[in-house]
Parts: C-alpha cells; structure tokens; sequence
C-alpha cells in the first residue's frame, strides 16, 4: 500500500476517533510522529516529579524515561534489570501512587473507547484511579472502527503477540490465536473498557500516525 494513503486513511479515522474521545471527557490529541508526541508530552508533565511507566513499547519508542531521568524525575519502571519479586511488586504499586502515570491501549475504538487487557492489573488500576495525571499513548494501528472491533482487536492479534514476545508458555504464543486458555501463564486476566473517563482521573490520549507497538 502506498504509505500516502494509508496516512491518509489514518488522519481520517484519527479524526473521528479524537472527536468521541472529547466527547467521552477525555483530552485527545492527534500527531503525525513520535518526536511530535515527545513535544507535546514533555512541556504537558513538565511539572510533576514522580512517574510510573507500564510494560509499553509504545511509551519507550519516545524516549521518555531516559529524558525525564536527566531531568532529575522519579520513575517508576518494572523493565529495570535485575528486580527482585519484592522490589518489582513495589514499582508496580507506586505506579499507581505516582504524579503521573504512562501506558499504551491494546485497542482504541473510533467511537471513542479505550480498551487494556492485563495479566497483573497494575496498568489497569493505575490509568483508571491513583495519579494525578494520566498519558495513554497508541500508534494508530491500534484503532479500530467500534468497540467490538476493538475487543476483537485484543484477542485476534495484541494478545498473541505480546505473549510471543514475552516469550510465554501460552497456546496463542504458538498458535497465533486465543484459545481463552487456562495456563498458569496466561496474560489476559482483567480487562477494563474506559466508556468514559474515570470522574476523578485527567486522562490524555495521544494518538500518533504510525505504526507502534502490539
């Protein structure tokens, strides 16, 4: 597919898909690159000191903890190597006790709903109550038309996927399908659908015209 197009395409379903997000309470906004999205999203958290990171690829393809690092910042981040069992469970506490909290979706819809799946549920809980401020950061290959669509989207490709990448003993690692398995090491364990944003959470979401992430 010629990339003009598929650009195209996306600012147009970015369109509809910021429209009911506004609609729905939450402050969204659209950008065409990950350079754009580091812009935007380092003069909005300029003012807070503590900040938890979940398992994104996403949120990291911008280069944020490494800046906010420098910047001197707290951070909350369970990809750090070498955590025991104890210090990893408390990062992932503090993640949700944090000033500012960043994550991606496994699946926007264009009506206006934001879709996390989780095997622990620090995620979950964090971007619904807890910081102050929450940043939702999807490439647009994360948006589908509905919310169907977008629970669809979960099971039939973010879920295999990021079972395979995490290397997990889990039939849609090797199959490439959901089996709505029960496997001790299963990763879809609580799902949280944002209808509408939590009445005391700031939520802003950040759609970028790429590809990015599961």
């Amino acid at each position: 597919m010629d990339e003009t197009y598929k650009t195209w395409l996306w600012e147009k379903l970015a369109e509809r898909c910021v429209a009911n997000l506004k609609k729905h309470d939450f402050d969204a906004h659209f950008v065409a690159s990950t350079e754009d999205a580091r812009n935007l999203l380092l003069d909005m958290i300029s003012g807070y000191e503590t900040f938890g990171f979940a398992g994104s690829s996403t949120t990291r393809a911008l280069g944020l903890v490494e800046e906010l690092k420098a910047r001197g910042k707290t951070i909350y981040d369970h990809w750090q190597k070498g955590l025991t069992k104890e210090e990893d469970l408390e990062i992932r506490l503090q993640q949700g006790r944090c000033d500012c909290f960043l994550c991606s979706a496994n699946a926007l819809s264009a009506t206006g709903e934001v879709v996390n799946v989780d095997g622990i549920g620090n995620r979950t809980t964090a971007m619904t109550f807890g910081p102050k401020k929450v940043i939702i950061v999807a490439g647009m290959n994360k948006v589908t038309p509905d919310l169907e669509s977008a629970m669809r989207r979960v099971q039939e490709v973010a879920a295999p996927m990021r079972a395979k990448s995490l290397g997990m003993d889990t039939p849609c690692a090797e199959t490439g399908f959901c089996n709505d398995c029960n496997v001790p090491r299963r990763i879809c364990r609580t799902t949280t659908i944002l209808h509408r944003r939590p009445s005391l959470t700031d939520i802003t979401v950040v759609l970028i015209n790429q590809s990015l992430g599961f």
